[in-house]
């Protein structure tokens, strides 16, 4: 796919969506990163069920602390490994108290160091929460970049840095949620919805619907 052909996609999913932007519902850096963490294998909707539960009563890495990793998992239990991601989040709250002075850092190393952050998370903190222009790479994005032939790879960490390389300047701070929101809605895994794609004449696909 040459230059000309990606910069007209983005160009047409940016009049689709001027302003695109996650799912998921938070007001704080803090808020995004339990809201992100918690997003791993669940949907970005019952991630905020849980979250329009627990923010209200505790919304920072003191008040999340408090709670304790038992009554966290009352407000977060109707999401999927629950146990598991209380015992993160409690554990990551404990070391932004310690060694951040309770703020999420602007870094990736320091964020990827937080238990249950991967590269992936990190990239949405980075992008979402502090507008760096980063590529979280989820199934939607890998499924997108690949069947488009926008920025093809064998594995996320390729996808991402081919998309890093390929997608013009211009559209990077918001690509992300854009390539999301179109694999998400449109781009679908099993039956891509081919007839109501914006990009659909300019997509590399060769099994169109």
């Amino acid at each position: 796919m040459n230059k000309l052909k990606r910069t007209q996609i983005f160009e047409r999913l940016r009049a689709a969506n001027p302003q695109p932007t996650t799912e998921l519902v938070f007001n704080t850096p803090f808020e995004l990163l339990v809201s992100v963490m918690l997003s791993a294998q669940a949907t970005d909707i019952s991630v905020n069920k849980a979250t329009a539960r627990l923010f209200p009563v505790a919304n920072t890495p003191e008040t999340i602390l408090a709670l304790g990793v038992d009554k966290l998992k009352g407000y977060i239990r109707t999401i999927g490994l629950f146990n598991t991601k209380a015992a993160n989040v409690i554990k990551t709250c404990a070391m932004l108290v310690e060694l951040h002075k309770s703020q999420v850092p602007e870094d990736r190393e320091a964020l990827e160091a937080l238990p249950g952050v991967g590269r992936k998370t990190a990239n949405v903190i980075l992008n979402t929460a502090f507008r760096h222009p980063t590529m979280a790479v989820d199934t939607h994005i890998f499924r997108v970049a690949n069947r488009t032939g926008l920025a093809p790879g064998k594995n996320v960490l390729e996808v991402e840095k081919n998309l890093l390389k390929h997608v013009p300047k211009e559209f990077l701070l918001d690509a992300h949620h854009w390539l999301i929101l179109h694999g998400r809605y449109t781009c679908v895994a099993r039956k891509p919805r081919c007839a109501s794609c914006v990009i659909s004449d300019l997509c590399e696909y060769s099994d169109k619907a």
